[in-house]
């Protein structure tokens, strides 16, 4: 991955940002930044600067009704000319309508950038989101793969994004 992240002769400066409430994202997060080389940074989005200094932006967010959560929403829309890198966690399957859609949505709020690549695993949700969910008069259609996500993201899940992420960057 050495070579792909060289701009021009220079490395590469890229920047990490991640929503997390459990804990899930920041996981993933950290295993990005972990694996990325050059020049990088990485934040909790409340704290991130603003993207149009850096190259390379890998931004990871949690599933709010389908949709990133608002504060990714709008660190989104800052990105520009940027080669991008979307991570997200939530409770459904990875393959499910409700993870792809939310990633497409995600996609469409930086119409300038580069997307260069996607990733998206199941993460365990916490009791408190998991009563209120099922309290709801209609519960969500994650609810019922909430259970297969206990315990993710694992070993497995942090091999596929780095894979991803490789891919993307090649």
């Amino acid at each position: 991955m050495k070579d792909k992240l060289k701009k021009e002769g220079t490395q590469m400066k890229s920047i990490v940002v991640y929503s997390s409430q459990t804990g899930n994202t920041q996981k993933l997060a950290k295993a990005i930044f972990k694996k990325l080389e050059g020049e990088k940074q990485i934040y909790k989005i409340e704290h991130a600067p603003d993207p149009s200094e850096f190259d390379l932006v890998c931004l990871g967010f949690w599933l709010m009704a389908g949709k990133p959560d608002s504060t990714s929403q709008e660190y989104l829309k800052k990105v520009k000319n940027q080669k991008l890198f979307l991570f997200a966690t939530h409770g459904a399957s990875a393959a499910s309508q409700h993870a792809q859609s939310a990633m497409e949505f995600a996609k469409s709020l930086a119409p300038a950038a580069n997307v260069i690549g996607t990733f998206n695993c199941p993460g365990q949700v916490s009791p408190n989101i998991l009563e209120k969910a099922r309290s709801k008069p209609v519960p969500p259609a994650w609810l019922a793969d909430a259970p297969d996500a206990v315990g993710h993201p694992n070993e497995e899940d942090l091999k596929q994004l780095i894979d991803k992420l490789a891919q993307s960057l090649s």
